[in-house]
């Protein structure tokens, strides 16, 4: 029976529901959250106020930490006999059918997506495999690297940092949104800024266009390293990252930089064959001002939104929500489960790109906060409804804010919306 290993977990442990078709699931059942320095959560966010959710890694103010958050369905009670084709989460079909793709899925042949996780993944393969061929994605191409960019010699146990869950949702995420992208997994030695600068580097020098970061330095833009933006600032690449778990105000780098494609989240909602989304509770949004990120991170020329004298946060959005979350499959945890968390929107916005096949052309957010108003409202849609905690109603954390609160369609936690299709991208 596998479970995590967890660094200086505090006392709160919550219960989790985890979902395995052959019975009781073996994923790990409880996160620390070890909280340095100030509160991580400025808003307590509902998957945290109704324990909907735990993190997947221990939680840490200044320094790396995942943003995958296993789904407690049930309340704490253990879900056994979970189908992974209907309840364990939304499934790639029916997020492919949400964000109009679906058409677009025979693209991304010759795309990289890198994906930056933390130790060893020895299922991964197995894991990949498993997840594609239960949701006819075809046979996909997975590489594994280490920190140097050897395809041996891996880093110890992803189990010892609390990044399982995490890597195994990367990898899935990408395979959803494009099937035919090459995913590259990179494993860095540990969950350190330098670590993670060191893999970022190595993963552009494979060849990947497309760096998914489900990680964040809450309150810090730079992750303890003032060198930190110059591994997220490569011509030609597509650095995306999300915007974090935790609301309104509460953000960091890498998002935070301007040189990163911030990933907010929304809670996707069906009925019938119609498909609906608000702003996700929990997605990360905010202004990088010095009283939230360390040091201020400057506006980007091409923001221009009223209230934020610094660089804003985020740029688009997807599902992230956890009612319901993603199913996930872990072939080191012997099972299905659900995830959330903007880790979820995140890789699938790094697939979503790699369909368009236009990384080299993006510069981080620019392309979203430039183009032409007509062309946002057919080809994202627009989130009209919800905030991720209290701004005094404006559009920094509300979705739909209208006249001296609103600013066009854009939200800080919904950016300008999620994908319509693959055009805006």
């Amino acid at each position: 029976m596998k479970f995590l290993k967890f660094a200086a977990p505090l006392a709160a442990v919550l219960g989790i529901a985890a979902c395995n078709a052959g019975g009781s699931s073996n994923v790990p059942s409880s996160a620390g959250t070890a909280l340095m320095g100030r509160s991580a959560f400025t808003h307590i966010p509902q998957w945290q106020a109704k324990h909907l959710a735990h993190p997947a890694c221990p939680q840490a103010v200044g320094k790396p930490t995942c943003l995958a958050l296993i789904s407690n369905k049930n309340a704490a009670s253990p879900l056994s006999g979970c189908n992974p084709s209907s309840s364990c989460g939304w499934t790639p079909s029916q997020l492919e059918a949400a964000y109009n793709i679906t058409g677009s899925l025979g693209k991304g042949s010759g795309q990289i997506v890198a994906v930056i996780d933390v130790g060893d993944d020895p299922d991964a393969a197995t894991t990949f495999a498993t997840y594609r061929s239960q949701y006819n994605l075809g046979t996909g191409t997975l590489v594994k690297y280490n920190e140097e960019g050897q395809k041996s010699n891996y880093p110890e146990s992803c189990e010892d940092f609390g990044w399982c869950v995490e890597t195994d949702l990367d990898i899935e995420m990408v395979a959803a949104a494009c099937p035919k992208c090459k995913v590259y997994l990179m494993e860095g030695n540990s969950a350190g800024t330098s670590d993670f600068e060191a893999t970022e580097a190595q993963a552009v020098t494979l060849g990947a266009t497309i760096l998914s970061n489900s990680w964040i330095c809450y309150g810090s833009g730079n992750c303890g390293d003032t060198n930190f933006q110059n591994y997220f600032d490569t011509p030609g690449i597509a650095y995306v990252a999300g915007s974090g778990d935790a609301g309104y105000d509460s953000i960091g780098g890498p998002s935070a930089l301007d040189s990163v494609i911030a990933v907010g989240g929304t809670q996707l909602a069906q009925s019938g064959s119609t498909y609906s989304e608000s702003i996700w509770d929990g997605a990360g949004a905010g202004c990088a001002d010095a009283a939230e990120v360390g040091t201020a991170i400057p506006k980007p020329p091409w923001q221009h939104d009223p209230d934020c004298s610094s660089r804003t946060d985020a740029d688009v959005s997807s599902e992230a929500g956890c009612s319901p979350g993603v199913a996930e499959y872990s072939d080191l945890y012997g099972g299905w489960f659900s995830v959330c968390g903007t880790s979820v929107a995140t890789p699938w916005t790094a697939g979503v790109i790699g369909l368009m096949g236009n990384a080299t052309k993006l510069n981080a957010g620019k392309h979203f906060w430039q183009r032409r108003r007509r062309g946002l409202n057919k080809q994202l849609h627009d989130i009209t409804s919800g905030s991720d905690g209290s701004c005094g109603g404006e559009y920094l954390c509300t979705a739909g804010a209208t006249g001296s609160l609103g600013y066009k369609t854009y939200s800080g936690p919904g950016g300008w919306g999620s994908p319509n299709g693959i055009k805006a991208y």
